[in-house]
């Protein structure tokens, strides 16, 4: 409806020109009768003729007889009456000059412009226009009335050239027309047959492909690939309910998730898993370990599921892109991007569903990934969607308030997938998992990794590390805390041999020896 608005405003454009050019011709020649040739006009005083403060004044016209709305045509000084309105209201070119928007003639020059937009010749325009008419009288034709502060004879200022002419009724026009844009598009193609006017809103639209083919590697790529593989769980029960995320295992149901997820709700608790295509199921818990926060349930009545692929987070390097996925404040599906931070963070994950005298520290990838409340239990993935990590816990400026976590800073956490993978075949072979143990008594918020006491025949006791020793490495990894070394034995498997070095009491005299790690289960808590 724009274009063909813009068609018939330009339309009447052109035939108001037309008519207004020949009327120009017609009047170029005439001046009324019995008015007396300029070399004749009065010039004494209270002659309209005569030299006023501001030059002639047929020049500047006093209070109320010109200006934008005292009477006057607008762009025309000296015509019109009195209060017939701004810019040339109709009625207002006088009674000698026909009803125009912008004063007597229009307000593009006697000479006009033809329908084609040629100028034709004739005499010189006034400074604002043709039209411009003395009091007592059109200006004859062929003279000039004097510009604003010329005197009779003086030059005055330099013709304003016909483009200033051009430029003020476009003005106009715009203000007059209030935002009809077909009206004004269609003056500015008239005056330049060259130019054309382009719209965005003209073009077709774009034929779109739902089904995007991203570029390979891309986050959209990743997203595509991992969005089927990781879920929601809601938890709910007489006493608490709550949302967490999950990573499906298996096409028939298995998801892995945290343990402080799993049985958040308490015993009883009802579990429901929500898929990527809107579906839900019913789930049921089968193992958790609540020593290194993981858990897998199953959901009932589920096939065709896409499990999740997974990584390894043995060769994982500060800086390496990633990407998080997951459910945070119940937003299921959402993708978020960093980079691993730091690795190798002890990290205690304390909380509902640890059971007493249960320190769970996890070995953690860090990440500036967006992780919320919600997330927990989601994939932390790789460039290529290879899962690296379970989202598991993120760090805060503050406690809760109102019974509500707090947000992301950018200090997220996750279990290396490595260690998750151990985990969760453990809890589907064998309902619980085991870990890796030093046999060491120790307190485990302290700034340094002090032995209180060596279990008997464990292996650190095997191993000649005596009570009061501070261990400061395990292999090549420091340690300066007791969270620090709990870390860094579970991130191994029972088994494992690790290169320990410790110092005395004052931190003198380091020794460095091998120990061979036990296996313990999780009611051990340790």
């Amino acid at each position: 409806m724009s274009r063909l608005g813009g068609t018939t405003s330009r339309t009447h454009s052109r035939a108001s020109r037309i008519a207004v050019t020949e009327e120009n011709q017609r009047r170029a020649g005439e001046q009324p009768a019995g008015a007396p040739h300029p070399s004749q006009q009065p010039t004494g005083p209270g002659s309209p003729w005569a030299p006023g403060p501001y030059g002639p004044q047929g020049g500047y016209n006093p209070p109320g007889a010109g200006g934008f709305g005292a009477g006057s045509g607008g762009f025309e000084p000296g015509a019109g009456a009195p209060g017939t309105g701004s810019f040339g209201a109709q009625g207002s070119g006088g009674p000698d000059n026909p009803t125009s928007a912008f004063g007597a003639n229009q307000g593009f020059g006697p000479a006009a412009h033809d329908a084609q937009g040629r100028h034709e010749s004739g005499p010189s325009p006034a400074p604002y226009g043709s039209g411009y008419t003395q009091p007592g009288g059109p200006v004859p034709p062929g003279t000039i009335p004097p510009a604003y502060g010329g005197g009779p004879s003086g030059p005055g200022p330099a013709k304003r050239p016909r483009r200033t002419a051009l430029v003020a009724g476009a003005l106009a026009l715009a203000l007059v027309s209030g935002g009809i844009g077909g009206v004004v598009g269609a003056v500015a193609v008239d005056r330049d047959a060259t130019s054309t006017v382009a719209n965005a809103l003209d073009a077709p639209k774009p034929n779109v492909n739902t089904v995007s083919n991203a570029p390979a590697g891309s986050i959209q790529a990743v997203a595509q690939k991992v969005l089927p593989s990781v879920v929601m769980i809601k938890v709910a029960s007489n006493r608490a309910e709550g949302e967490g995320s999950g990573v499906v295992l298996s096409s028939d149901g298995l998801i892995l998730t945290n343990n402080h997820v799993a049985t958040g709700g308490g015993t009883g608790a009802r579990m429901e898993v929500v898929f990527s295509d809107g579906s839900t199921a019913p789930a049921t818990i089968v193992g958790a370990d609540p020593v290194s926060d993981l858990a897998v349930i199953k959901a009932d009545g589920k096939t065709g599921l896409t499990p999740i692929e997974l990584g390894s987070s043995a060769e994982l390097q500060v800086g390496q892109p990633v990407i998080a996925i997951g459910s945070p404040l119940g937003l299921a599906g959402t993708v978020t991007t960093g980079i691993v931070s730091s690795l190798n963070r002890p990290v205690s994950t304390s909380g509902s569903g640890t059971a007493p005298g249960v320190n769970p520290v996890i070995d953690a990838v860090q990440t500036d990934a967006a992780i919320n409340p919600g997330n927990s239990g989601g994939a932390l993935v790789d460039g290529e969607g290879k899962l690296i990590g379970i989202n598991t816990a993120i760090a805060t400026l503050g406690g809760e308030t109102g019974g509500q976590q707090s947000g992301s800073i950018g200090l997220g956490f996750a279990i290396p997938v490595d260690q998750a993978r151990r985990v969760a075949d453990q809890l589907i072979k064998t309902g619980r998992a085991t870990y890796a143990q030093i046999g060491i008594r120790l307190r485990p918020q302290d700034t340094r990794a002090q032995v209180l006491e060596a279990t008997q025949d464990g292996p650190a006791a095997k191993a000649g590390i005596p009570a009061g020793a501070v261990v400061i490495k395990v292999d090549d990894r420091v340690i300066d805390s007791g969270d620090a070394l709990i870390a860094a034995v579970r991130s191994h498997q029972p088994g494992d041999k690790v290169t320990v070095t410790y110092t005395d009491e004052q931190g003198n005299n380091p020794r460095a020896v091998q120990v061979t790690l036990d296996a313990a289960p999780a009611e051990a808590g340790r």
